[in-house]
């Protein structure tokens, strides 16, 4: 037991040095109101543009007015940059909402990233309100059929990337769901950008965050937006229909990851010319924390095999010896590893 106890002891304070060490991500904005109960002042860095407004009765931001042409957008007027000046720490992004779309064939509502004079443009004649927007990211909730922009049904996740034609699109139908059946719903939209991979859930609101998503895309979102700025809202449209679209609940986070902990760019040839055209010098930032890494896991190995040895040999505490001459007893004593850390960089 006592040999149990101390080898969690370690294994757990080396997770912990790990952790923080090889997943660390400096958070850089964070957003929540869990709830819009009595908050028409919810928020400071909150805006409500458009026909959006604050409903008291069931503490929602109602996006859209019950009437044709009509739109708004519910936006965090702080900037971003999914890029930071040194070009070394892209940011990912996580954000959920609860919202409800009335039972018509309007435009739905779409969580979007956009320029920051993009609320300027905001439209009442379909797409959301973006019609007067040239580059965007938009996570459509889609509850009406265009084939204009080949909509599949009109019940479909998609995103879509500068145009309103979706590069990818899940039908909301293969999870029992329906999107302007009046009913709350609750959607998750994760960015990692280590991997590049936006992945969208949804479930009805109160059931638990599905494990699997609904959609995947991967999708370079510095290599998109590079330094510039932008901003992130909930839009909706009503087009020719009389469809509202309400908001209940809205968190967003972003967080810089070092470069150092990215993978490989999906396509390697890119990374190979832009390394041939800018040898630019080793970071010794990534140098060192790359060897602190491989240093803990030796650390950790070591300790494991001395570890287990230990164990081996403490179960044969005394080893008689045949020699020609007289018996001789070998006792082997336990030896206590102990790893201490005194690197100042595993301490950031």
């Amino acid at each position: 037991m006592e040999h149990a106890s101390i080898l969690r002891y370690y294994v757990v304070h080396f997770l912990l040095i790990f952790s923080f060490l090889f997943l660390n991500a400096k958070p850089v904005l964070t957003l929540s109101f869990p709830s819009l109960h009595d908050q028409p002042q919810f928020h400071s860095n909150i805006g409500l543009l458009g026909d959006a407004k604050f409903i008291n009765a069931d503490s929602s931001v109602q996006l859209t007015n019950p009437m044709p042409s009509s739109s708004g957008l519910l936006i965090h007027d702080k900037p971003l940059k999914f890029l930071g000046s040194d070009s070394t720490h892209p940011a990912s992004f996580y954000t959920d909402f609860t919202f409800s779309i009335s039972p018509h064939d309007g435009e739905g509502i779409s969580f979007i990233i956009a320029p920051t004079d993009f609320p300027r443009k905001l439209s009442g004649k379909g797409s959301f309100g973006l019609s007067g927007v040239d580059r965007f990211l938009g996570i459509e909730f889609d509850t009406k059929i265009d084939e204009n922009v080949g909509d599949e049904n009109a019940n479909h996740i998609g995103i879509d990337v500068s145009s309103l034609v979706s590069l990818k699109v899940s039908n909301v139908s293969s999870v029992n769901l329906v999107l302007n059946s009046g009913v709350k719903l609750h959607s998750w939209i994760d960015y990692d950008a280590r991997s590049k991979i936006l992945e969208i859930r949804l479930n009805k609101f109160g059931s638990t965050r599905p494990h699997g998503p609904l959609l995947m895309y991967q999708i370079d979102l510095s290599e998109m937006w590079k330094e510039e700025e932008v901003l992130v809202g909930l839009s909706s449209c009503t087009g020719n229909s009389v469809q509202t679209s309400s908001v209940y609940s809205w968190n967003f986070r972003v967080t810089n990851v070092p470069k150092w902990l990215h993978s490989q760019p999906v396509d390697p040839r890119i990374y190979s010319n832009e390394k041939l055209k800018h040898k630019k010098p080793v970071c010794l930032l990534g140098f060192l924390s790359g060897l602190i890494f491989v240093t803990g896991c030796g650390a950790l190995a070591a300790f494991v095999a001395l570890f287990l040895w230990t164990i081996f040999v403490s179960r044969q505490t005394e080893i008689p010896v045949e020699c020609s001459m007289l018996p001789i007893n070998f006792r082997y004593e336990k030896i206590n590893v102990v790893a201490e850390n005194g690197s100042e960089d595993a301490k950031k």
